[in-house]
């Protein structure tokens, strides 16, 4: 599977990333922080994500397409650990999945 599904090329390039983290923000309890990174675990994307309840059962998207200019590129220290999750999600799951 592509880590790249590009547009017409420049600044039209997007990037598939695979969800890699899910944890709880420190500051507000009611916050979740996703993190996706692309298959070689070198760009990452951070969302954050607001709970409105404990029984929020909202489905969160293994995996989403995000423009080049939109991703961070990740620490040293968590690249193989992000190229190792990417890399076994788009292994175990579709595009369009959730969880």
């Amino acid at each position: 599977m592509s880590t790249a599904d590009t547009g017409e090329g420049g600044d039209g390039e997007s990037i598939r990333v695979w969800l890699v983290e899910r944890t709880y923000g420190d500051d507000e309890l009611n916050i979740v922080i996703l993190v996706y990174a692309d298959e070689t675990g070198e760009r990452y994307f951070r969302k954050e994500r607001a709970l409105t309840s404990f029984t929020d059962e909202r489905e969160t998207p293994v995996s989403q397409v995000v423009p080049a200019g939109e991703l961070g590129r990740t620490d040293e220290s968590d690249r193989d650990r992000y190229a190792a999750e990417a890399d076994r999600m788009a292994a175990a799951h579709d595009p369009d999945d959730t969880v």
